[in-house]
C-alpha cells in the first residue's frame, strides 16, 4: 500500500463527487471520475464542472491510488469487489432510507461502513467525507494551524490506510482525527452528534469519546 497518494478516483459524479474533485484537484491530485455512464456521455460535464479532473472508466477510476465512493448507497452492489481489491476506498456515502428505499441489511445494528466493507471484502475501507456537507467542503477548508480550522473523522481497520486518508484530509484544508477501527464510524453516521454540526480537532474527539462510552454502555 502506497503512503503517499498522487491519484484520486472518484466514483460518483453527483454533488458530493465533484465536490471533493474540485476540491482533490485543488490540492494537487490527479483526479479521475467514473459513473455507471459511458466516458463519452460525461467527458464534457467532467470538463466544464470539474476543470482539472479528467472522466474515465469505472476501472481506471479505481486503479487510482485513493478512490471515493460518492455514489448513492442503495448502488454499493454495483461495485467492482475484485477492481477495489487492496486499494484504500473512501466510503463518503449515507444512508437515506426516502431516497435509497429499505435496505434492512443498513439496520442491523451495524455501520453502513461496515456493511460496505464485507461487500469490498479485499478493499481498506475508510469512513470519512460523510459528516461534512458537500458545499462546506469548498467553504470550510483552512490552512493547517488556523484557529478557526474545522476537523474531520476517519475511521477504519486497517491503520495504514487511515494514515493515508488522514494525510488526505489535511491536505483537503481539515484537521484529521483518527476515530480507529471501522465500527467507530457509527459515531458519525446521520442522526448522531458529530453529523450534525462542525467541530474542532478537540470538540471532535470529545465527541467520539463520549460516543464511544455510550455505545460501550449499551453493549
Amino acid at each position: 500500500m502506497k503512503h503517499r497518494i498522487r491519484s484520486v478516483g472518484i466514483l460518483g459524479a453527483g454533488r458530493v463527487g465533484t465536490a471533493v474533485a474540485r476540491e482533490a484537484v485543488k490540492a494537487g491530485y490527479e483526479v479521475r471520475i467514473a459513473t455507471a455512464k459511458p466516458v463519452e456521455d460525461i467527458a464534457l460535464i467532467v470538463e466544464i464542472i470539474t476543470p482539472g479532473a479528467v472522466a474515465v472508466t469505472a476501472a481506471e477510476a479505481a486503479a487510482s491510488d485513493l478512490v471515493v465512493l460518492a455514489l448513492p448507497l442503495h448502488k454499493f452492489r454495483s461495485l467492482d469487489p475484485a477492481a477495489l481489491a487492496d486499494r484504500v476506498v473512501i466510503d463518503a456515502m449515507n444512508y437515506w432510507e426516502p431516497t435509497d428505499g429499505a435496505m434492512p441489511e443498513m439496520h442491523a445494528g451495524r455501520g453502513t461502513s461496515e456493511v460496505v466493507q464485507d461487500f469490498l471484502a479485499a478493499a481498506h475501507v475508510v469512513k470519512t467525507l460523510n459528516h461534512i456537507g458537500y458545499h462546506e467542503l469548498e467553504s470550510d477548508g483552512r490552512p493547517a494551524g488556523a484557529g478557526d480550522r474545522r476537523a474531520l473523522a476517519a475511521a477504519g481497520d486497517d491503520e495504514e490506510a487511515r494514515a493515508v486518508v488522514l494525510a488526505f484530509i489535511e491536505s483537503l484544508g481539515y484537521d484529521a482525527v483518527d476515530a480507529g477501527p471501522l465500527a467507530a464510524g457509527r459515531a458519525f453516521e446521520p442522526g448522531t452528534a458529530v453529523f450534525a454540526g462542525a467541530h474542532d480537532a478537540a470538540r471532535l474527539g470529545e465527541a467520539l469519546g463520549r460516543a464511544c462510552v455510550g455505545a460501550a454502555a449499551s453493549a
